[in-house]
Formats: C-alpha cells, structure tokens, sequence
C-alpha cells in the first residue's frame, strides 16, 4: 500500500485494473486501518476518475454474493448519499410504493455513513431481518414485490471498511460505489447523486450497461427528488431540468423533509408517511421518486401516469400492505 500511496501522492491516477486489485486486497485484509483510511481520503482530495470507479466496482462485483432475481425485472431506487442534507428516507418510502403499484424492487442499502439514517438502519428499526440467503429474497419478491439487501451482507469490502466510513462520517467513494454493485443487477436503476460531475459520470458508465436508467440531482445538492429546486434528470435518451411543479405539483422547503435526530424518529416518520399520515411535502417528495422509478420502467406512457399510480399505491394502502407483507414473510 506504501507505494500505491505514494503513487496516488504524485497526483496520479490507477487504472482501472490497478483500482480493482486494490479493493480486492482491502476485502482480504490485507492492508491495516491506517491505509486504507489514507488511501479513502485521496479520494476525498480529488475526483474520482471512471476507470477508478469502475475498477473499484469490478472488485466488488467480482466477490459479491450473487442474487439471481434477473427473472423479476426489478428496479432499485438508490442516491449515493453523502449530500450532507439528513432527509428522511425518501428513496425506500419510494421503493415501498413502487412495490405498492405491482413493480418488483430490489432494494440495495446500508448503514447511514454522512446521515442519521440510512436504508438499513430504517428497515432494521422497522423489524426486517437482513439476510443473503436467495430462495428467502425470491420468495420476498415474488410474494411482496420488494426484498432489501444489506450490503455488507453482500459485499467483504463494504464490511471490511465499515468501521472507517462511520469514523470519518464524511462521504468517500463507498458512496460513489452503492448504486453500482447491487448484486440482483436490477433492470432499472433510479440513481440520485450529490453533484452533476457524479452525474456525468454515472451516465457515462450507465450508457454502458444497455438498460434503462435515470439520474437524478436537485440543483441544490440533494441526491433525490427533493422538490425544493430544479431537478436535473438524465436518462439514455438524453437530458432535461424539471421544476418542482411538474415533478411534484408545488416546491417545498428544507424544514419540510428534515429526517429527525435519530434512527427511532426516522422510522417513526417512515411509518407515519407509509400509512398514509404523512404531511403533504413529505408524500410530494416520495411519491415523486417513487414516480420517476415507475417512470423509468417504460410501463407508462408519460410520467404524470406515473405519478398517478404512485398516489393509488399510496393512497390505497397497497404501498403499507408491501411492508406489512415483507415482514410477515420473515
């Protein structure tokens, strides 16, 4: 590690072969603590590049363990967290109401590294039981439209550095890495990021795969939907800047999609909103992720239908019904 160090130290970059070795080594343990923070903080120093990012996501897709849902068509609704902005779980309310109006969803989550609460730590508060065995997470699919993959579950290298990441609770490239390394290789992948220059290269990379794909960066940093600004939405077709009128029928405020101050009020929130009890911001906010995931499946003909079948998901109870299920399935 000493000389990639002093390597990346010079201002040079690794290739993406270089790149995934590294990551292939810090799954084994092979570096101590202190390096692998020194070598994570380069990258907080400096941009990310593709052949990086992509060496880092081959490493861990390579040691991943597989979760072979192909046949399900799902999609995923993840940001690469990191905005600093501590909102509430937007993306897994949106997954509960995409799996509410009969789209299957494989969510991949962790933790919360840069929030109080992240996808994990909202599904654990809410009593599921994390798991990698696949029979379990097909039946949780096929029966309730949703499963949730816990990462480090999933991931050696995710677990190997989980205490860093909780140490320096900024963002770093584990951040970049989620939306990347979901091991079902969902259909669709709604991805937030928290800066167009993660959006130019996640679109790069999303090119590649062949399928369909959206990202989504509010212009004022949130790495999701948040309707307190323009939003800036990319897909393979191209380009556009959406107002949050179009998107979610009025702008809301920052105060309005605060997550709280613990794991217990994020959850408290989470089930107050899924029930139906949630303000009228906080259901605009999801039920406006929830429909450009829909959105981007191809099911609909334009995003207002889309977003109309959010609000039945939602308003008729299915989008609980989804959660209620999942967890009886445990």
């Amino acid at each position: 590690m000493k000389k990639i160090l002093q390597y990346l130290f010079e201002y040079k970059t690794l290739s993406q072969q270089q790149a995934k070795e590294v990551l292939l080594n810090i799954s084994k343990g092979i570096y101590n603590e202190s390096e692998v923070t020194a070598f994570v903080t380069v990258y907080l120093m400096r941009t990310i590049t593709i052949e990086e990012l992509r060496g880092f996501a081959d490493a861990l897709l390579e040691l991943c363990v597989p979760v072979p849902l192909e046949d399900y068509r799902a999609t995923d609704i993840v940001g690469t967290g990191g905005d600093g902005k501590n909102t509430f779980n937007i993306s897994t309310l949106a997954c509960f109401i995409v799996a509410g109006a009969g789209q299957k969803v494989v969510k991949h989550g962790n933790y919360g590294a840069t929030s109080v609460s992240g996808a994990s730590n909202v599904m654990e508060q809410l009593g599921y039981r994390f798991k990698s065995d696949a029979a379990q997470l097909e039946k949780e699919v096929a029966e309730a439209n949703i499963c949730f993959l816990h990462a480090p579950l999933f991931h050696p290298a995710l677990k190997a550095v989980g205490a860093i990441r909780k140490n320096l609770a900024i963002r770093t490239f584990f951040n970049m890495l989620g939306p990347m390394v979901n091991p079902a290789r969902p259909a669709y992948q709604l991805v937030g990021v928290y800066n167009l220059e993660m959006a130019r290269i996640y679109n790069y990379l999303l090119q590649q795969t062949g399928k369909p794909f959206t990202i989504i960066h509010s212009l004022d940093g949130y790495d999701e939907i948040s309707l307190t600004n323009d939003t800036k939405v990319i897909t393979q077709e191209g380009e556009s800047i959406m107002s949050p009128a179009q998107l979610g029928k009025r702008q809301v405020s920052a105060a309005d999609i605060y997550g709280g101050n613990s794991v217990e009020e994020a959850a408290g929130l989470f089930l107050n909103i899924i029930k139906g009890k949630g303000t009228w911001a906080q259901n605009a906010v999801v039920l406006a992720n929830a429909a450009m995931a829909l959105h981007c499946t191809g099911a609909y003909v334009s995003y207002n239908d889309a977003y109309l079948a959010a609000v039945e998901s939602l308003e008729s109870g299915r989008a609980l019904q989804a959660l209620q299920k999942l967890k009886a399935l445990q």
